[in-house]
């Protein structure tokens, strides 16, 4: 790998999410060398993946070079390559571009999309995960709005129109309501051989109500901003079935559909080569202590999503969003300086700083704590809030430049299908 030689212990960190890049900010200049590892050279901003997905940004407002997030970093080095084993008795971890010795091993490894053992949804729905499966959505909506433009019956037509999402937490809500902003702003003006209002837009959630891990009355906004959208809302229904045509339900919902999204759920994305009993099951995660070293294993920590810490607080784990993968990040950093020094290390806890969905145009739901509010202002504070936690100056401005424009011109610039997608038969 041409790692250089180094009088300071190495730390491998694998996965540039926000888990990995904080830590990495941390490590910054400290006295230890730290190589990070991913398949990707980018770090991706996954809460606005949808946006990619819906047409209203192009990839790289979301997207940050990792080598130029450490390019002053002396310490830090960076190669993309896929790490396939860890042979912890050795200290070792194989990757696609060789062998790598390390003192500490960081698993900042994220979530994979959970099928829930379906295989036909596996196969013919789109899952969205990273920038090209958001690109892959992309295309496929614009290419089917052109399809149905040219289709030979209505059926045909209906079944290009027909949208379904399924999962009905803050990806799948904020999707849904992109997508309708789309139907009702922009296909009435580029698609004048089609009636907008044969665009169907379906939202299907398992559970009783929208966005279960937030509070009643963000769900009940949530699913009241979706409808006025014209979004169709239907919960305690699962997928059974769906071959790339056709939509089958536990309920009596069955439909044609060329375009099923999969934002139902996530699991652990574990590297091979630890005992089985570290992980957790059903979630594929990391069972990690306090510090986040993983049970057994003291000298290889997991971060963010792929980690599982039960606390008082969190029985069954913290939630798999940004926030716990940034503040174990920053701890952890801290942890690894005073591990060196031979200082205790803290205990990881978790400080919950809300929850929040948009659902398009000056609609958005907010929970902080006891408070909780929706509409312009709940809107507002997302902007501010994304626009803030963004890696990188330009991409701030890239991203407030195209909001400002899509809500004065009621448009989503990004309609671009530059690499066509091929759907399976």
């Amino acid at each position: 790998m041409n790692i250089p030689e180094s009088k300071y212990p190495r730390v491998v960190v694998v996965g540039g999410g926000f888990a990995g890049i904080n830590l990495l900010k941390g490590l910054k200049n400290k006295p230890v060398q730290v190589v990070l590892l991913d398949q990707r050279n980018y770090h991706t901003f996954q809460p606005l993946l949808y946006q990619v997905s819906s047409s209203g940004l192009e990839p790289d407002s979301i997207a940050y070079p990792l080598r130029k997030i450490i390019k002053t970093s002396e310490n830090i080095f960076f190669r993309l390559a896929k790490v396939t084993q860890i042979n912890p008795e050795k200290q070792q971890i194989d990757t696609s571009v060789g062998v790598l010795d390390y003192n500490y091993l960081v698993l900042a490894t994220g979530t994979k999309t959970n099928y829930f053992g379906n295989k036909a949804v596996e196969t013919f729905s789109m899952p969205m995960k990273t920038v090209p499966q958001a690109l892959n959505i992309r295309s496929l909506i614009l290419q089917n709005l052109e399809k149905a433009t040219i289709a030979k019956t209505v059926a045909e037509r209906h079944a290009y129109l027909n949208f379904v999402i399924v999962g009905g937490g803050p990806t799948g809500v904020e999707l849904a309501g992109a997508i309708a902003e789309l139907k009702n702003n922009v296909v009435p003006k580029d698609y004048h051989d089609l009636n907008a209002q044969d665009m169907q837009i379906h939202l299907l959630e398992g559970g009783d109500r929208l966005l279960p891990p937030m509070s009643k009355h963000a769900s009940k906004k949530a699913a009241l901003f979706l409808e006025k959208l014209g979004v169709n809302i239907h919960c305690n229904t699962f997928v059974e079935n769906y071959d790339g045509k056709k939509v089958q339900t536990n309920t009596s919902l069955q439909m044609e559909s060329e375009t099923l999204i999969w934002a139902a759920g996530v699991t652990g994305n574990p590297v091979n080569g630890l005992t089985a009993d570290v992980l957790v099951n059903k979630t594929n995660r990391y069972r990690v202590n306090r510090f986040n070293q993983l049970m057994g294993y003291p000298h290889i920590f997991a971060l963010g999503d792929v980690a599982y810490m039960e606390t008082e607080a969190y029985p069954k784990g913290h939630p798999q969003v940004a926030q716990p993968a940034i503040q174990q990040g920053r701890l952890l950093a801290k942890n690894l300086v005073n591990l060196l020094a031979k200082k205790p290390m803290k205990k990881f806890e978790y400080r919950h700083v809300g929850s929040m969905a948009t659902i398009g145009r000056n609609k958005a739901v907010v929970d902080l704590g006891a408070l909780k509010f929706s509409g312009f202002i709940a809107w507002f504070v997302w902007m501010f809030v994304h626009l803030m936690a963004l890696v990188g100056f330009r991409n701030r401005v890239v991203i407030f430049f195209n909001w400002s424009y899509n809500y004065i011109n009621f448009d989503k610039a990004a309609r671009l299908i530059i690499r066509p997608f091929k759907k399976l038969n």
